[in-house]
């Protein structure tokens, strides 16, 4: 036997405790670590005790950002800003209403408080569809509104949107007319002007408990023809642990993704069909809205070495994806024709990789998770029943890009890499005998751990949805 508890049955033995245990579970933590591919980018933070089971952060919103809204400024011009003013921005000179909110919209947009346009409501368009034109004669932005009637020109004509103006000089913005309208000059006598406002946002993240056991008579291991049978045991118990703490936080991070972007055309999951196959084009420009959130690269660039044919690559950001998506990566070529796809055998040797790295494309290197999970028949009906799953559906795929510092997992019991799962283990006899077991024929081997998660940068998390090739 493999493993042996007592002997005689309800005798300690005479050499002392048995260590073969310790070892099992040892050796099944290295090895569960190795299929660790969302933890190993995890920064920890800990959770101390006899502190409850929330953690709370603060983040600091920087001053030019839509996000940074408040009642503590001035405008550039001098006026006060107060937190109930509001700022509309359309999509056109012309817009589409239904017809039944014809009167509704123009009422509401005539009704802005300093509004420098107007809207004339015209008939029907030429389809009859029921739905009116608003025609806005002066500036598409220009308009101060308090909340409660920004509120209604957004719920009455799609496409608007609302920025409120309190405290922030020109926020996100990249238009030369309004940022050159906004700069904070002063005059030469200075005055009470351009006084701006900070503002931060609490996070929070929760501790929960997780756990499973199974059970095992003293027969079972006395009969049994694998000898290692509880070193087999001890071994799936803790990766089965492992891979619920990795599935966990797979589903995390998906619902923590602040860029969300879709294929080919597609706009949504049930708009995803056959033609809407991730290409070369759209992990650029998810880059780009990467880089202009200001996320940082996993990794630095990697300039070759003087072994042959060595890739160079760029800095990059850590790309998760499913093992159905690979054959779409390999084959896919960039802007000028040529393949995108760098095997990581070409640059292996000149720079250190991360767990189930498998290439590189453009900005990003493409780490292959088995268990990658998928949106199973959330697509469009299918119609390519060749090249395609054949179910009523599509199944949508997550490409999943998770930049430095955009979460946390909370630690406790835990050394920020390896979750520390805390086993018990009462082998049948003396110590499980009870009026349930009276003799004592039945063991059971326990397993429990402590997961949280909080995301610090959700605009850092970037989820690219598309179909997949068989």
């Amino acid at each position: 036997m493999g493993m042996q508890f007592n002997s005689p049955p309800g005798t300690a033995s005479s050499v002392g405790p048995q260590i073969v245990n310790e070892f099992y579970q040892k050796k099944a933590l290295i090895d569960a670590a190795k299929e660790q591919y969302f933890g190993q980018l995890a920064d920890t933070t800990s959770m101390p005790k006899n502190m409850g089971k929330k953690i709370k952060r603060y983040h600091y919103l920087p001053m030019l950002d839509d996000a940074n809204i408040n009642d503590q400024g001035i405008d550039a011009a001098g006026a006060t800003i107060t937190s109930t003013t509001y700022e509309i921005t359309y999509t056109g000179l012309v817009l589409k209403v239904t017809n039944a909110n014809k009167a509704a919209a123009e009422t509401a947009v005539e009704d802005c408080v300093g509004a420098t346009v107007t809207a004339t409501a015209g008939a029907n368009d030429s389809a009859g569809v029921g739905f009116a034109t608003l025609t806005l004669v002066g500036s598409l932005t220009n308009v101060y509104l308090t909340s409660v009637k920004a509120a209604a020109v957004t719920a009455l004509i799609p496409g608007t949107s609302a920025r409120q103006r309190s405290g922030n000089l020109y926020g996100s913005s990249k238009d030369i007319g309004t940022i050159s309208g906004k700069l904070p000059v002063l005059s030469e006598t200075g005055g009470r002007v351009n006084r701006v406002g900070f503002k931060r946002v609490e996070l929070e993240g929760t501790l929960e408990k997780f756990g499973f056991f199974d059970e095992y008579t003293q027969e079972s291991v006395d009969f049994d023809t694998d000898a290692e049978l509880m070193q087999h045991i001890n071994s799936e118990m803790i990766k089965g642990a492992n891979e619920i703490t990795e599935d966990a936080l797979q589903i995390d991070l998906i619902n923590a993704a602040g860029v969300i972007k879709y294929a080919g055309d597609a706009t949504s999951n049930v708009t995803i069909g056959s033609n809407d196959l991730v290409s070369y084009g759209d992990l650029m420009r998810l880059s780009i809205d990467l880089d202009n959130n200001r996320t940082p690269k996993h990794t630095k660039v990697i300039t070759g070495s003087r072994m042959i044919d060595t890739k160079v690559i760029n800095a990059a950001r850590i790309a998760y994806i499913g093992s159905e998506l690979l054959p779409t990566f390999k084959g896919m070529v960039d802007l000028h024709g040529d393949p995108a796809w760098i095997p990581v055998a070409k640059y292996a040797d000149a720079g250190n990789t991360v767990r189930g790295e498998e290439g590189s494309v453009d900005n990003f290197r493409i780490v292959v998770v088995p268990e990658m999970m998928k949106w199973s028949g959330a697509g469009a009906p299918v119609t390519d029943t060749i090249n395609y799953d054949n179910g009523a559906n599509y199944d949508v795929f997550p490409i999943l890009v998770v930049g430095d510092e955009s979460f946390t997992t909370i630690g406790f019991q835990t050394d920020g890499k390896t979750v520390k799962f805390k086993i018990t283990h009462k082998a049948p006899g003396e110590a499980t005998a009870d009026r349930t077991d009276p003799y004592g024929e039945t063991g059971f081997m326990s397993i429990k751990w402590y997961y949280g998660f909080m995301t610090l940068r959700g605009e850092r998390i970037a989820l690219l949805k598309t179909v997949a090739r068989l």
